[in-house]
């Protein structure tokens, strides 16, 4: 591979064009805007979910994200039901659904300089529409175009001036023909850092547009150094998040200065869909308490209950629905909340809600390290119908079931969504970010904790007999 060049692509090729799968799970949270609560059949029910096999793969790497899916691709010279994972170190990895066998391993450039050390990656990947592509991140900075067919790079495209202090840890998106992502720090906020939005032509690499939270008067890729202000990561698990009424994006940002302006710390963001500019914004009235006591607003991602309102979970235990009329414009808008609920237990979330629309009304769902809550959406307000005491990483609807890992050790719960019913613990290990894909008959989860450092991992699926 030739050596990356800042902002560019270093090698093109052209892309091919397959059928859509119906049955395919292509992004972290399933669709663009995030609803983690897929609309197709899995074949899993209440009745046959205690009696899923499991079968564990090995890794070369932990997988603090989730895994994507692609449904009888072309991989390795054949046809494939097939997982794609990327580890904390970057490497991505093609796995066969039915029997676990890695099919290829993507390795980055700069591989061996990161293995083991503090600088990572939970980005989830992300498929091409044409199926014949995904773009994976790496803890170098970079986005990856990677073959379907046998992991090979396509391009190569750095998304940052100073990998060692911007992290990639939220997942990719893609939406109208551009790859998202987005920019954060690492644990300790070490600075100089900012949160930032790209966005990649994916069929050569190119940096199309480039948004920053901070000193958001300049649109090209900063040099973090030379911005006045530092962190205002955009972490939160969803990453940017698609209107799916719009295809505006909506982030979410940590802490740093707030002015209004130029520094948008601790604010929700609603951009331009080629992130070109803000049409949107909000912060709530102690953006400065928030700031000075490390309690991030964008903790987690904004969620798109309605195309009139959305919600922001946030590091000091509240929920806050807000108006996008509201948001509106590029004034400073600050407060004016419509609602404010906790999160299930009080305490942070680092999660991404679920938002199910049922048979019976629209459902949003939440978990943090104490509780796993649902609320009805109902006359733009969540009510709450409920709520109990364990913990769980980002929910998951799919097959009229509710899916909640417990990363503590507690495996994965399954309940009835609309009663919280316990219906079955699949058992797994611990972890931290990883949360379940439910698609095809199968379910997949992987294991472990990226600030563990390890070069291992796992990736458990379960299946019908």
């Amino acid at each position: 591979m030739r050596a990356l060049a800042l902002g560019a692509a270093i090698l093109v090729t052209s892309t091919g064009h397959a059928a859509a799968g119906a049955g395919d799970w292509t992004r972290f949270g399933w669709n663009a805007a995030r609803t983690n609560a897929s609309t197709a059949p899995t074949g899993i029910t209440a009745a046959n979910v205690k009696k899923l096999v499991k079968r564990t793969v090995q890794l070369d790497g932990t997988v603090d994200s989730s895994p994507i899916y692609l449904r009888a691709v072309p991989v390795a010279g054949g046809t494939h039901d097939t997982f794609f994972v990327t580890t904390t170190y970057g490497k991505t990895e093609a796995i066969d659904a039915k029997t676990g066998a890695v099919l290829w391993r993507y390795t980055p450039q700069g591989y061996t300089s990161w293995a083991g050390s503090y600088q990572i990656t939970t980005a989830t990947p992300v498929a091409d529409p044409s199926r014949a592509w995904i773009y994976a991140a790496s803890p170098g900075g970079t986005i990856s175009k990677l073959s379907v067919a046998n992991g090979k790079p396509a391009w190569t495209t750095s998304i940052t001036r100073l990998a060692a202090r911007e992290k990639i840890a939220a997942s990719l998106n893609f939406d109208q023909g551009r790859v998202i992502a987005t920019t954060g720090g690492y644990i300790g906020d070490q600075p100089p850092y900012q949160g930032h939005v790209v966005e990649l032509d994916p069929a050569n690499g190119t940096l199309l547009h480039v948004w920053n939270s901070l000193c958001s008067n300049q649109t090209t890729l900063l040099f973090p150094a030379s911005c006045g202000a530092s962190d205002s990561a955009i972490w939160g698990r969803a990453g940017a998040v698609v209107d799916p009424t719009t295809h505006q994006l909506l982030v979410a940002t940590g802490n740093a200065p707030w002015d209004g302006k130029t520094n948008w710390g601790d604010a929700v963001l609603r951009l331009s869909p080629d992130a070109s500019k803000l049409v949107g914004n909000y912060t709530p009235a102690n953006t400065a308490e928030l700031n000075s006591t490390d309690a991030d607003l964008g903790s987690t991602s904004p969620v798109v209950l309605s195309p009139a309102v959305i919600a922001q979970g946030g590091k000091d235990g509240k929920i806050r629905l807000l108006s996008v009329a509201r948001m509106k414009g590029t004034a400073p808008h600050k407060g004016g909340e419509l609602q404010v609920v906790s999160t299930p237990s009080g305490s942070d979330l680092f999660t991404a809600p679920a938002v199910w629309r049922g048979g019976s009304g629209e459902w949003m769902f939440a978990a943090d390290g104490g509780g796993t809550q649902a609320w009805r959406f109902a006359g733009g307000r969540l009510v709450s119908a409920w709520k109990n005491s364990t913990g769980g990483t980002s929910p998951v609807v799919a097959g009229g079931l509710l899916w909640v890992y417990n990363p503590g050790g507690g495996g994965l719960d399954v309940y009835a969504p609309k009663t919280g019913k316990l219906v079955a613990t699949l058992p797994a290990g611990g972890g931290h970010w990883n949360s379940p894909i439910v698609v095809d008959g199968r379910v997949a989860l992987p294991e472990g904790d990226a600030n563990s450092h390890s070069t291992s991992g796992v990736l458990d699926i379960w299946s019908r007999p």
